[in-house]
């Protein structure tokens, strides 16, 4: 290697390091109340740490001898502060723990591009930064809900390889692995919705919560909101539930462009236009939206719990063997008819069978279809705004939902 290369691995590993340890200074300006407590290392210390990773690496990076045992050194050295700090009733290593990768940017630099060193430092200013940001995100946060997610990510990184990649039975076209990575997606896609509408407008109002809550589930949200009928008659609540429907249109076209690119097109004309026509209605009853000073708690379940999840995959091979049979021997009007019924459940798993699924049917047919599944779903959320809200309350925003329902069946049948 050439005497420029290590100039500049050397001179960003003493950078890096002495950066650092202003941060580290800082953080113990700000964080550790008191101030006379012995802190081990400064700006110094650090830098110093740093210069030896690089020269310890590059002497030997072979055996890494030397290297090794300078992480032994500095651990025993530690370990002899610490125990005085145990004493004292601290048990912190974090200042450990920078230490050492402030120690590792000498190999980092040297084996890697130098974007990676500089990545390291990014993220150690920034956690060091976010130290309240932190703590506040743990106090609000349910960590039972990330505990789901982690065992969701671990069941698919674990168990989705695994699974055959041929398909199960004429009924059933999609192999194990594809209906479980589907199943992965639109859980995904859920969990985004549920998590912004859940933690990044905890003071949300009526309105946003019909907006936010479209993403993750436009029926919750119309349950949810039309409830609030009971104690406050005000028509930004009839917003709230329009634009809930509205944002189904649009959560829709997303999932339908991620597995079928061709119907995603043919639908993006209908469902902007009635999602617009949506949005342009509830702009006519925020007229109490001063008055709604309250922000609203949504309570429904975590998309990614495993229960959830199984019973989607259950559902998706459900609704495919039955569109394969209704298709098979009643054609384009028993898949109309099935997707009229069908949008009186929870459609994701139908549509999720009709654009993923080889049918005796056309691509228009199946668009088709799409439209009159979403269209019934909007009859059944009319119905829940009248039976939660009372049709004196909630009846505008009932009207108004249903009327798209119609529209978008009606499309259904004029392609």
């Amino acid at each position: 290697m050439d005497f420029d290369a290590r100039l500049i691995q050397f001179g960003l590993s003493v950078v890096f390091a002495f950066l650092i340890g202003l941060e580290v200074k800082t953080y113990h300006q700000h964080f550790v109340k008191d101030k006379r407590h012995d802190f081990f290392g400064t700006t110094r210390t650090l830098t110093f740490i740093g210069v030896l990773g690089y020269i310890f690496y590059v002497i030997d990076s072979v055996h890494l001898t030397l290297y090794i045992a300078g992480i032994v050194g500095y651990t025993l050295l530690y370990a002899l502060f610490y125990q005085k700090r145990l004493q004292e009733g601290k048990s912190s290593i974090l200042l450990y723990l920078v230490s050492l990768l402030v120690y590792s940017f000498g190999p980092l630099l040297v084996l890697f591009p130098y974007w990676m060193g500089a990545l390291l430092f990014v993220t150690v200013i920034f956690v060091l930064n976010a130290k309240e940001a932190i703590e506040r995100f743990s106090v609000s946060t349910d960590t039972i809900e990330f505990e789901t997610m982690g065992k969701m990510v671990l069941l698919s990184g674990v168990i989705l390889p695994l699974l055959p990649n041929q398909p199960i039975n004429s009924f059933i076209p999609l192999s194990p692995f594809k209906i479980w990575m589907a199943v992965v997606i639109i859980s995904g896609i859920s969990y985004a919705g549920y998590i912004v509408q859940k933690y990044l407008f905890p003071n949300r109002g009526y309105y946003l919560t019909g907006v936010v809550g479209g993403l993750y589930s436009s029926t919750a949200t119309t349950v949810v909101l039309a409830k609030k009928f009971a104690t406050e008659n005000i028509r930004v609540l009839d917003a709230g539930i329009i634009a809930a429907t509205s944002m189904m249109y649009f959560r829709l076209l997303v999932v339908v462009a991620i597995f079928n690119i061709p119907i995603a097109k043919a639908l993006l004309l209908p469902f902007i236009i009635f999602a617009l026509l949506g949005f342009a209605s509830s702009v006519f009853f925020l007229q109490d939206r001063d008055k709604n000073t309250k922000g609203l708690t949504f309570v429904d379940n975590n998309p990614l719990e495993l229960g959830t999840a199984f019973v989607f995959a259950i559902l998706f091979v459900v609704m495919m063997s039955l569109t394969t049979y209704i298709t098979h021997y009643y054609g384009l009007e028993g898949l109309r008819v099935l997707s009229f019924i069908t949008g009186f459940t929870d459609i994701d798993p139908f549509i999720l069978s009709l654009i993923t699924g080889k049918y005796s049917v056309t691509h228009t047919e199946i668009i088709s279809a799409i439209l009159i599944a979403a269209g019934s779903n909007n009859l059944l959320k009319g119905v829940y705004a009248l039976w939660f809200g009372g049709w004196e309350k909630s009846y505008r925003s009932a009207i108004v939902i249903v009327l798209l329902g119609i529209g978008t069946i009606a499309w259904a049948f004029l392609i």
